[in-house]
């Protein structure tokens, strides 16, 4: 298979039912929700501008981005604007890159990113934030955002700690509740 047969468009409603059992399946099982993706989905609008996106092979789900617009996001206690070195309301939030296991070592991910920080851009982002879930397997997540260009800003303990207590998130990696660190990490475009 070859890159070429890799179709990227915007996130649509129509995509969501394939997105949450792709997120949930990587990610751990309550990642996403209906509800919880609409409002991802509504976050990443901005002057009439999706900031997320899909790949398709085959007109299947073979990842996604979900990405916040500039403005559209909290900045809550796993942040530190202060050594970001970028306007906050300038960086836009980019919340989970999601590559299918059988289609990873295409391309996706990173062009994903790409045409998701082209998106940004238009919507006035200077730079993005993540957080990495640094327990990822062979901390790949951290590699390939660093590959991409990302800076460690800062590590935080039990990153998703909260979302397992209160939202049922079910990590992959722990046993019980999540004790995963994110690094939060910057990429300036």
């Amino acid at each position: 298979m070859n890159k070429t047969s890799v179709v990227y468009t915007a996130l649509t409603p129509q995509h969501f039912d394939a997105v949450i059992e792709l997120g949930n399946q990587v990610q751990g099982e309550n990642y996403l929700s209906q509800d919880s993706l609409s409002a991802m989905y509504e976050k990443g609008q901005h002057n009439n501008i999706n900031a997320s996106l899909v790949a398709l092979i085959n007109d299947q789900i073979a990842g996604f981005r979900l990405t916040y617009a500039p403005s559209h996001w909290d900045i809550d206690k796993w942040c530190t604007p202060g050594q970001w070195g970028v306007p906050a309301d300038q960086v836009c939030y980019f919340k989970c890159n999601t590559v299918a296991p059988d289609k990873q070592g295409l391309g996706i991910g990173s062009t994903l990113l790409a045409k998701s920080i082209e998106a940004s851009k238009k919507q006035g982002a200077v730079a993005g934030l993540a957080h990495i879930w640094l327990a990822s397997p062979g901390n790949s997540a951290f590699k390939y955002f660093s590959k991409n260009g990302g800076e460690l800003i800062h590590v935080h303990p039990d990153k998703w700690r909260e979302a397992a207590i209160y939202d049922g998130y079910d990590c992959p990696v722990c046993i019980g509740l999540c004790r995963c660190e994110g690094g939060e990490m910057l990429l300036r475009f």
